[in-house]
């Protein structure tokens, strides 16, 4: 009888961690197990309910990271009947940027006693948006020294990266910046745990912390124009060692053992972002080809072979995504977010009833009212801003809208008018793409959105005017992860010497695809052009209402 051989990949989202068993001959998926977090994600207070946070925090405890592994990797032994030495490999996934501040034994400050009510010695979520104004400071100096790196990332850096997070540190609690013996993406610590190693991947360094294959990061003379404190960050507080994706980042050790159950010397990849480690988990390890990693959020990546400038991209990196490629990185910061706001907020009692008595989610009768509305009937256009914008405009002060509403408006109009506006977002997305030389001839999508919302990915194919197709796996972020812990344990091993080989076992997309309806892609097409009318009015300075707004209600809290 043959001897499979397994790997498994850890899903670290935004409330909770997901672990993924596969057989590395073939990708089916074994077992999973999902463990939530137990702090979740605290934005108004730390632990204990006493200390308060500020507006636009949103941070993490990374204890909550370890009892994922502790939890769901003995889980989906146990229940798929594996024995751990026959898994070869492991690999995990992040949000980002999501960073903490360790000391020089590796440990957060936040589980030390003196810091404990300290917010910045906390983990920063990726959708901490606190240190928009050091963004703001590091934009406008960056422009005033005419720094090359700023137009590789679409001429911004978010709030969302690791130097206006650290920035926002040394403002407001130097005690904690100096404490501080490193800072860490999350996903690099939590390897870090696994195996003993220090292994910084090219993925996070690339997108979030301004690193560059061939320039490093920005030079010294920089870091100390945005502080004096900053001059010497890389060498004192970050490192210089990066690695592509797919390298061995190292083995499990005696500890590491013990919390997760697997064997000892069990090789560990180097630690991925959810969205760029699902691009090979469907298939994709060509250029052109776009995948939307779709769910509270969407990130769009997409391959390439030149490095291009493209206006509000995240990023373009090398070996970003797959080694030996520039990876192209775009998103929007409100996605399932929008829609869950709107059911949380905005449903009428008489549609509470109408679910209960129809024994159905308010969730599915939005779905079902919305799905019986044409292309256009509403008369509604939304902005996709509820929780900033990403691309194209790199702008987390910017604020949803909602226009042509009347009083014979109803909810699931509103809902679907939301819906188009993510759309929208991204057909503004591709655009900016392919009109500065990045050619995007495919698209895809994967994440759980996809799969409960057949309407959506529809509305997607009509606005883009593209066929979509859908990732096999539901799991996509934690198959790309377990895929990666295959290659780092390479093929003497029963794994895979390169990602290419892998996502041609383990990766693929469904034969079930969305094809756009023709007549709703000419109504779109109108309703698109008031969107991106709508879009360059309040987006690009000619109208800065939503910004006096929140100065507003900055100045009354």
């Amino acid at each position: 009888m043959e001897n499979r051989k397994y790997t498994i990949g850890v899903d670290f989202g935004t409330l909770s961690g997901r672990a993924l068993l596969v057989e590395v001959s073939t990708g089916k998926e074994v077992a999973t197990a999902i463990k939530k977090y137990s702090h979740g994600v605290m934005d108004e207070v730390l632990p204990g309910g006493i200390t308060r946070l500020g507006h636009d925090w949103a941070l993490q405890h990374p204890i909550d990271y370890l009892e994922v592994l502790q939890e769901t990797i003995p889980k989906v032994l146990q229940e798929a009947r594996v024995e751990p030495e026959d898994v070869i490999g492991l690999g995990i996934d992040f949000t980002a940027c999501t960073i903490l501040p360790i000391d020089k034994n590796g440990d957060p400050l936040c589980i030390q006693e003196e810091f404990k009510k300290k917010p910045h010695s906390y983990v920063k979520l990726w959708k901490h948006h606190a240190a928009q104004e050091q963004a703001n400071r590091l934009n406008k100096i960056a422009e005033e020294r005419n720094e090359e790196f700023l137009k590789l990332y679409g001429g911004k850096i978010s709030s969302e990266w690791m130097i206006p997070k650290v920035l926002q540190v040394l403002d407001e609690d130097e005690s904690i910046y100096h404490a501080t013996d490193r800072f860490m993406e999350a996903t690099d610590w939590v390897i870090l745990q696994l195996t003993g190693k220090e292994k910084r991947n090219s993925c996070t360094a690339g997108y979030k912390a301004i690193w560059h294959k061939q320039k490093g990061y920005p030079s010294k003379e920089f870091f100390k124009a945005l502080n004096p404190k900053m001059e010497n960050i890389v060498e004192e507080k970050l490192s210089k060692d990066i690695y592509p994706l797919g390298t061995k980042a190292g083995e499990i050790t005696k500890a590491a053992a013990e919390l997760t159950g697997l064997k000892m010397g069990t090789a560990v990849a180097v630690g991925n972002v959810d969205a760029h480690v699902a691009v090979p988990a469907v298939g994709i390890t060509e250029p052109g080809k776009m995948l939307m990693v779709m769910g509270t959020s969407t990130c769009h990546v997409l391959l390439g072979t030149e490095e291009r400038i493209v206006p509000g991209m995240c990023g373009v990196v090398e070996d970003g995504i797959i080694k030996g490629y520039k990876g192209y990185e775009a998103g929007q910061s409100c996605v399932g977010d929008h829609f869950q706001w709107f059911i949380e907020n905005c449903i009428p009692a008489s549609y509470e009833k109408e679910a209960a008595k129809k024994g159905i989610s308010i969730f599915d009768l939005l779905q079902q009212k919305s799905e019986e509305l044409k292309a256009g009937e509403s008369g509604l256009v939304a902005l996709d801003w509820w929780n900033g914008n990403r691309s194209v405009l790199v702008d987390v002060d910017l604020t949803g809208i909602l226009i042509g509403c009347t009083l014979l408006t109803k909810p699931e109009e509103i809902y679907r008018a939301l819906i188009e506006a993510t759309a929208y977002g991204t057909k503004m997305i591709i655009e900016t793409f392919r009109e500065n030389g990045v050619s995007v001839t495919e698209l895809y999508a994967a994440g759980g959105i996809v799969e409960k919302n057949d309407l959506m990915m529809q509305i997607y194919a009509d606005v883009t005017n593209m066929p979509i197709k859908i990732a096999l796996s539901d799991q996509t972020p934690a198959l790309g992860a377990a895929m990666f812990g295959a290659v780092a344990a390479g093929k003497d091993k029963g794994g895979y010497d390169t990602i290419e080989a892998a996502a041609e076992k383990m990766g693929g997309v469904k034969e079930k695809y969305y094809s756009p309806i023709p007549e709703n892609v000419s109504i779109y097409e109108k309703l698109y052009a008031i969107y991106k009318e709508l879009h360059d009015y309040f987006g690009r300075g000619s109208n800065d209402a939503m910004k006096k707004l929140k100065e507003i209600k900055k100045e009354v809290q």
